[in-house]
């Protein structure tokens, strides 16, 4: 009994022994032909580097997050020769399609690297109350009818993400190393109603609030009234007399991306740069504010200069009202 137990554990020891060698067999047979599989020393000394692994969205084109649904947008050119800058609407634009509108895609286009839509713009036509051209976007709260926009008292919400990209240098001998470059602003317009009333020529309005890139610091200028003590239909007089400039600096942003927000709404305006604590304009001048607004975005640059040029770019932009 005590042989036959033996032989059956000899037996069975082997059997074990040779399944296990020939599996031992197999695997190093099989690690062999995966070039990918790295061999490591226990004792720490060649080991090799793992391969790079691909990261599927590395190449992937990306895109910024603009709705074109309520904007058009004005460029610094007369293609179409009627005398003032080009202008395309929200249904030229929408799904996309601004990237195959030949005359659109020098001045606003996408870079899907790292997914922002660039505006580019250079001194050539201006509007009629501006002496300086643009590449922007204009806010229509009804994309087919630019007459009607918002009050303060209704108020609205604009929100973006962006940074300036590049800017010539000033050769005029003014005191700013870069032209100013509007990126953001709130402007106003004429109602319709004041129009009738007053039969005004233009319904052009003054900017309530101007967000200007100069020499890498953002301002707020926004517009108060030389006299407070200005009423009724003289508020309604657009010229520097009745409307004028203060200002603040939100801080330096350079040539990073950063994030801005505005909220508008009946005699506050709240500026937000990055995670910073909103500044706030709050005065009369906001109270009495007599203009209907509407937003804008993109480039105005605020140079004349022959070789003069600006691009700024947009990852996100959204309006709320």
């Amino acid at each position: 009994m005590f042989i036959k137990l033996n032989k059956l554990y000899i037996f069975n020891f082997f059997k074990v022994f040779f399944l296990g060698f020939a599996f031992l067999v197999v695997l190093g047979c099989g690690g062999t032909e995966d070039p990918t599989v790295p061999y490591y020393d226990p004792n720490g000394s060649n080991i090799p580097n793992m391969p790079d692994t691909p990261n599927s969205n590395d190449n992937m084109p990306q895109y910024a997050n603009i709705d074109f649904s309520h904007w058009k947008v004005t460029l610094p050119v007369d293609e179409d020769n009627n005398g003032g800058p080009d202008e395309y609407q929200p249904s030229v634009l929408i799904n996309n399609a601004y990237r195959t509108l030949e005359a659109v895609k020098p001045f606003m286009y996408d870079d899907t690297t790292d997914g922002s839509i660039v505006f580019y713009t250079y001194p050539d036509v201006s509007t009629n109350n501006s002496s300086y051209s643009r590449t922007e976007l204009r806010e229509l709260i009804n994309p087919n009818n630019s007459k009607e926009n918002w009050t303060l008292f209704e108020g609205g919400i604009i929100s973006g993400k962006l940074k300036m990209v590049e800017v010539s240098k000033n050769t005029d001998g003014s005191s700013y190393d870069y032209p100013k470059v509007i990126v953001m602003q709130i402007h106003g317009i004429i109602s319709k109603e004041d129009m009738a009333a007053h039969s005004f020529s233009s319904n052009n309005g003054p900017p309530l609030l101007k967000m200007t890139w100069i020499d890498g610091d953002l301002w707020a200028y926004k517009k108060s009234l030389v006299n407070e003590n200005t009423e009724g239909d003289a508020l309604l007089d657009v010229s520097s007399d009745t409307w004028s400039d203060i200002k603040h600096n939100m801080g330096y942003v350079g040539y990073d991306a950063f994030d801005l927000k505005i909220v508008a709404s009946d005699g506050k305006l709240e500026i937000t740069l990055n995670e910073d604590n909103p500044f706030t304009f709050q005065d009369v001048s906001l109270d009495k504010w007599p203009f209907e607004n509407y937003f804008k975005a993109g480039n105005y640059l605020g140079s004349t200069q022959p070789d003069a040029f600006a691009k700024v770019k947009y990852y996100e932009l959204t309006v709320v009202h």
